[in-house]
């Protein structure tokens, strides 16, 4: 496990370099909150060992292809996993099992193992925390960047229309994360409805 420490300042420092300055919510702060969670998610699940691990990298990397596309960041991420990871003691088998948990993470998410439900809810964990608020304020803002005509309104129906489609996938955050985000959501709906 002795790599993940160098594998991680090697991450953090590609992405505090090359993310563009206008993703606020797609940013360094947002893959650190990812690997907390998908940390706390497999301690939940009773995710340890090897296992652990290769959440922790897929957490890490999930989002690095920020670093050069918006639009199917996903699979330029896995790309560049696979890239930086042959350089790890990493086999070639665990890193198809990292991709897939990377692209697990992929809107709609359809995570199919074990592993991938852990990332793919670290991912939204937030919609179902105190949170929820501030880094909907991020992602409204990295929105505009892409689409100025956007105002709050049109942003919170698609909030509305995302939140209504999300499902959580492990029992942690079904049991923990639910209820408050359908509080949210029911907020969302009251401020459209104004």
């Amino acid at each position: 496990m002795s790599f993940f420490s160098e594998l991680r300042e090697e991450v953090f420092d590609i992405l505090e370099k090359q993310l563009p300055p206008y993703l606020k919510y797609h940013s360094p702060e947002h893959t650190s909150y990812v690997l907390e969670k998908a940390t706390y998610i497999s301690s939940k699940e009773e995710v340890t060992g090897r296992d652990l691990l290769l959440v922790q990298v897929a957490a890490l990397l999930h989002d690095i292809g920020f670093i050069e596309i918006n639009v199917g960041h996903e699979e330029r991420s896995c790309q560049y996993a696979h890239q930086i990871l042959t350089q790890y003691p990493v086999s070639a088998e665990e890193i198809k099992l990292i991709e897939g948990m990377i692209m697990s993470t992929r809107i709609p998410q359809q995570p199919h193992t074990r592993l991938e439900r852990i990332v793919a809810d670290a991912d939204l964990e937030y919609l179902g925390t105190h949170r929820f608020a501030e880094f909907s304020q991020n992602l409204y803002l990295e929105f505009r960047h892409f689409d100025p005509t956007i105002d709050l309104a049109r942003f919170n129906e698609i909030q509305v229309m995302f939140i209504s489609n999300h499902q959580y996938h492990t029992n942690f955050c079904r049991r923990n994360r639910e209820g408050k985000k359908k509080k949210h959501l029911q907020e969302l709906i009251r401020s459209i409805q104004g």
